[in-house]
C-alpha cells in the first residue's frame, strides 16, 4: 500500500542536494584531510565524480519500476521471502544511520554551540521534529526543504565569500603528493555518505514524483551540486586551516567559520556554519527515518506507516545515545563496519538486483507493475 503522494522534480532535487550535503559540510574535511593531507580537495572532486556513477546506477534500477519503491522492487526481483530479508537490512541501515545522525547533531551542539545542555534533551527535540515531519508526510519535507534550501544557500554564499580574504595559497602546496592510492581510498567515505547511502532515496524516487523522467535529471544534478558544495567547503578549509589544522579538528567547517572577520565589529559568525549543518542534517536524518518506517510499512503490509513514526523515534534517541560511546568510536566504526555495511546496501545490492533482472527478464516483464 502506497501512500497517494506526489512532489515534483524539482522538489526531489532540492532533497537529493540537502541529502547530499548532510553531515558531510563540517565533518568530510576533516576525514579527506586526515589522508590526503593538503590533496584533500582533489579526492572530493574524484569523489563526487565516482558518486554519479552510483546514482547513474540507481537510476538505472530505478526507472525499469517507475510505480515501485525499493522494498517493492527487491520483493519482485528476487523474490517475496529473500526480498523481505534484503529489505530489513536495507530497513536496519536506514534506521542505525538516523540514530548516527541524532548523535552527530548532539555531539555538534553540546560541544561548540550548548555545551551546558544534556545530550539526551538536544536528541529527544531533533527526534520530535523528524518524527513530526514524516508524520506530516512526504509532501510536507519537500514544501519546508524548498523554502529552507534560499537560506542554506544564501548562508553558504556569505561563508565562502567571506572567508575568501583568509586563504593562503601555500597551503594546497605541493599538488598531488597524495599519490593516485591514497586518493582513491580516502575518495570512499565521500562516496558513502554522498551517494552510496542516497539508495534511500530510491524509496522516494520515481514512485512518489510527478515527473519521473525529468527526476532522473534532478538526481544527479542534486548530487553534482551537493557535490560541488563539499568540494569548495574542503578547499576552503586547506586553503584557510591547512591540512594539518582540517585533520586535527573533527568539525574544521566550523573552525573555518571561526575565522572570518568583518572589519573591527562583525565576527564570531560561525553560528551561520552552526545552521547550515543543522538544515542538512535535518533533512538528512528526515529522509533516512521515512524510509526506515514507510520501508517497514511495506515489508509487513501495513496499510499506513504513521503509527510506527513515534514508537521508533523513541527508539532512535535511545539508540543515539548508547550507539556510539565516543566520537573515537564513532570515527572507527564508519571507516570500517559502517563503510563496508553501506558499500553492501547501496552498490553490492543494486548490482546484484540488475544481474538477476537481467536473468529473469522475460518472466518479469509480464508483470503489470513493470513498464
Amino acid at each position: 500500500m502506497l501512500p497517494n503522494v506526489k512532489i515534483n522534480s524539482y522538489q526531489f532535487l532540492v532533497l537529493v542536494i540537502l541529502f547530499t550535503v548532510g553531515t558531510s559540510i563540517l565533518i568530510v574535511p576533516s576525514v579527506l584531510a586526515a589522508e590526503a593531507k593538503q590533496d584533500a580537495w582533489i579526492v572530493a572532486i574524484f569523489g563526487t565524480g565516482i558518486g554519479l556513477l552510483v546514482i547513474w546506477l540507481f537510476c538505472t534500477l530505478a526507472q525499469w519500476f517507475p510505480h515501485l519503491t525499493f522494498i517493492q522492487v527487491n520483493e519482485k526481483i528476487l523474490g517475496k521471502w529473500v526480498g523481505k530479508a534484503v529489505s530489513l537490512l536495507f530497513v536496519f541501515m536506514s534506521f542505525i544511520y538516523t540514530s548516527g545522525l541524532l548523535f552527530y547533531s548532539g555531539t555538534f551542539l553540546t560541544t561548540h554551540v550548548m555545551p551546558n545542555t544534556p545530550m539526551a534533551a538536544l536528541n529527544i527535540l531533533m527526534a520530535i521534529i523528524i518524527v513530526m515531519g514524516v508524520r506530516l508526510g512526504l509532501e510536507t519535507i519537500a514544501r519546508s526543504a524548498e523554502i529552507l534550501i534560499f537560506f542554506f544557500f544564501f548562508l553558504y554564499l556569505f561563508l565562502v565569500l567571506f572567508i575568501l580574504p583568509e586563504a593562503k595559497f601555500e597551503n594546497v602546496q605541493p599538488v598531488f603528493e597524495a599519490g593516485t592510492k591514497t586518493i582513491v581510498q580516502s575518495s570512499l567515505s565521500l562516496i558513502e555518505v554522498t551517494s552510496v547511502n542516497a539508495i534511500v532515496l530510491l524509496m522516494i524516487f520515481p514512485a512518489f514524483i510527478n515527473q519521473p523522467k525529468s527526476a532522473k535529471k534532478s538526481f544527479l544534478i542534486g548530487n553534482l551540486i551537493g557535490g560541488l558544495v563539499i568540494i569548495i567547503i574542503t578547499l576552503s578549509c586547506i586553503f584557510v586551516l591547512g591540512a594539518d589544522s582540517t585533520a586535527r579538528q573533527m568539525f574544521p567547517g566550523y573552525g573555518l567559520a571561526k575565522k572570518i572577520k568583518i572589519g573591527s565589529f562583525v565576527n564570531r559568525v560561525e553560528a551561520i556554519m552552526a545552521a547550515l549543518w543543522i538544515i542538512c542534517i535535518y533533512f538528512k536524518a528526515t529522509i533516512y527515518f521515512y524510509a526506515s518506517v514507510l520501508g517497514i510499512a511495506q515489508i509487513f503490509n501495513l496499510k499506513d506507516y504513521r503509527p510506527l513514526t513515534i514508537p521508533l523515534g523513541m527508539i532512535g534517541v535511545v539508540l543515539s545515545l548508547v550507539i556510539y560511546p565516543n566520537v573515537v568510536y564513532l570515527q572507527n566504526w564508519n571507516a570500517t563496519t559502517g563503510l563496508y555495511f553501506s558499500f553492501s546496501i547501496g552498490v553490492f545490492l543494486p548490482l546484484l538486483l540488475v544481474a538477476v533482472y537481467a536473468i529473469r527478464k522475460k518472466q518479469l516483464k509480464k508483470d503489470p507493475d513493470h513498464s
